[in-house]
C-alpha cells in the first residue's frame, strides 16, 4: 500500500521540483520580464526536445544527485560547455580566419564533470531520434558513435604533438558537415550590415525593427562606457589598430530564443578596421547569465574565480575554443556582468530537419563527439590555465582506460533513461503551466 501510495504522489512532486528548479533557476528574470518568459515556456512546450533544451537548470538538479563512476579529483573538474545539445553545433570563422564546425554556445560553459556534456549529448540524441521515429536499437547505435569518436579524438589529443592541428575545417569534412561549412563560406559582412543597419547622410546606423530598442541618452551614455571598458580585455595583441572599436550607433535588443529570455543585451555598431563602411562591425553585448552547472558546483573557488557572469562566458569560450573570437570580452553596466562578442556573419547552424536516417545520421554524430573531445581538450591562447591545471585528455584516458566499452554502455543507458524522464517531464511542464502553477508567468498572462 505504501509503495502503491508513493507511485500515485511521484508525478506530484515530480511537477514540484520541475515548478521549483524552474524558479529558482530564473525567478530575477522572469519577474524583470515576465513577457519573455511565456514565450520561452511556450517554445518549451512544443515537444520534449524543446522542454529539454530550455530547462538545463533541471538536468543538473537530477545528475547532481547520480552517481558518477568517472569523475575523481580531475575529471569532475574540467571546462565543460554546459548545455550541450544536438542543436548547439555550427560553424564561425575563428581567430586565425578559417571557417570551423564546432561547439557554438557557451552561455552555460563552466567547470565541472567532463560526463556532464557526454550524456548531455546523448540524452538530447535519444529524444531526437524519438522525434523523428528512429528505433531503440538505432539510437543506442547513434549514441555509441558519438561516445566512441569521442574517446578516440580524446586518446588523439594524448599523443598529439600540436592540439591545434584538429579541427573540422572545409578540407576536413564531408556530407551534411561539409554542407554547412560551404553555406557558411556564402555568407558575407556587407550582407549582414545590410539586414541589421541603413544608411544616413554618409554613414551606417542600426535599423529599427522588431526586437529593436532605442536608448535614452542616459542609459546610452552608460552603455557606451560599459563598451569602452570592455576593450580592454581583449588581449592586446588581438586588439585592431586605428579607428577600431569606435561607436557608431548603440541600440537596446530583445527576442531572444529560448535560452537567453529575459538577458538584457544591446547591438553595437562600431567603426571597423578603416573608415570604409562596408567592413563596420556588429558586436552583442549580452548581460551574462547563472551558468546551469555552477548552482550543483560546490567548490567555492570556482565560482570565486569570476569577476560576475559575463567575466565567466568569456573566459569558458577561450578555454574552450582553440582560436577564440578575437573580440570576445567582458564589461560590466549598473554592477551587471555583460560578455561581448562579434556578431559575426559566418555562423550557421547544422540544420537536423533533412537528416531523417539513422545512416545519414550516424557521420555527423561522429563528428560531433570529435567536437565535443576537441572543446575538452583545446584551448585558446589566452585561456586561463589557473582553474584546471592539467591536460583533460590525460585526465580522461586515465579514468576509461581499459573500460571503453563500459564507458559507452553507461552513456546509452543513461541516454534512453533520461530521454524517458524528459519525456515525462514534459507532458508534467505543460500542465503545470496551462494551469497556471508557475508562480509570476501564468500561461493565459
Amino acid at each position: 500500500m505504501e509503495r502503491a501510495e508513493r507511485r500515485r504522489n511521484e508525478p506530484r512532486r515530480r511537477t514540484g521540483l520541475i515548478v521549483d528548479t524552474l524558479v529558482t533557476a530564473f525567478d530575477d528574470l522572469m519577474a524583470a520580464d515576465p513577457a519573455a518568459f511565456r514565450t520561452k515556456f511556450r517554445k518549451m512546450a512544443a515537444d520534449p526536445f524543446a522542454f529539454y533544451r530550455g530547462s538545463a537548470c533541471l538536468f543538473y538538479a537530477d545528475v547532481a544527485e547520480r552517481e558518477d563512476p568517472w569523475a575523481d579529483e580531475r575529471t569532475s573538474r574540467v571546462w565543460i560547455q554546459g548545455d550541450l545539445h544536438a542543436e548547439n553545433f555550427g560553424t564561425y570563422m575563428d581567430g586565425d580566419g578559417v571557417l570551423i564546425f564546432d561547439v557554438n554556445d557557451f552561455d552555460e560553459a563552466y567547470v565541472g564533470h567532463f560526463t556532464w556534456d557526454v550524456t548531455r549529448f546523448a540524452a538530447s540524441m535519444a529524444l531526437l531520434g524519438w522525434r523523428k521515429a528512429i528505433s531503440d536499437d538505432d539510437i543506442s547505435a547513434l549514441v555509441g558513435r558519438y561516445v566512441r569518436a569521442y574517446l578516440d579524438q580524446v586518446r588523439w589529443f594524448v599523443s598529439s604533438s600540436d592540439d591545434r592541428a584538429f579541427s573540422l575545417r572545409l578540407d576536413t569534412t564531408d556530407g551534411p558537415v561539409h554542407d554547412v561549412l560551404e553555406q557558411a563560406k556564402l555568407r558575407t559582412r556587407v550582407a549582414l550590415l545590410d539586414s541589421v543597419t541603413e544608411t544616413e547622410g554618409y554613414d551606417r546606423i542600426l535599423r529599427d525593427g522588431p526586437g529593436v530598442r532605442r536608448l535614452g541618452d542616459e542609459e546610452r551614455s552608460r552603455a557606451e562606457d560599459a563598451f569602452g571598458r570592455y576593450v580592454e580585455t581583449i588581449p592586446e595583441h588581438k586588439r585592431h589598430p586605428g579607428v577600431t572599436y569606435q561607436v557608431k550607433d548603440i541600440a537596446g535588443r530583445a527576442g531572444f530564443g529560448i535560452g537567453s529570455a529575459g538577458l538584457p543585451a544591446y547591438t553595437v555598431l562600431v567603426e571597423g578596421y578603416n573608415q570604409a563602411l562596408d567592413n563596420d562591425v556588429v558586436v552583442s553585448m549580452k548581460q551574462g547569465n547563472v551558468a546551469a552547472p555552477s548552482r550543483v558546483v560546490t567548490d567555492p573557488g570556482v565560482a570565486a574565480h569570476f569577476h560576475h557572469h559575463g567575466h565567466r562566458t568569456a573566459v569558458s569560450q577561450r578555454a574552450l575554443q582553440a582560436h577564440a573570437d578575437p573580440m570576445l570580452g567582458w564589461t560590466d553596466l549598473d554592477g551587471v556582468g555583460f560578455v561581448v562578442s562579434e556578431v559575426s556573419p559566418y555562423e550557421d547552424d547544422l540544420d537536423w530537419s533533412e537528416l531523417t536516417e539513422p545512416d545519414e545520421i550516424a557521420p555527423v554524430v561522429e563528428y560531433l563527439g570529435r567536437a565535443t573531445a576537441k572543446i575538452h581538450c583545446v584551448s585558446d591562447s589566452d585561456a586561463d590555465h589557473s582553474l584546471v591545471a592539467f591536460q583533460t585528455e590525460e585526465a580522461i584516458v586515465h579514468v576509461v582506460d581499459g573500460r571503453e566499452n563500459e564507458f559507452v554502455e553507461w552513456v546509452t543507458a543513461f541516454a534512453h533513461e533520461y530521454a524517458g524522464r524528459v519525456r515525462a517531464d514534459h507532458a508534467l511542464f505543460v500542465d503545470a503551466f496551462r494551469e497556471g502553477r508557475i508562480p509570476g508567468v501564468a500561461a493565459s498572462g
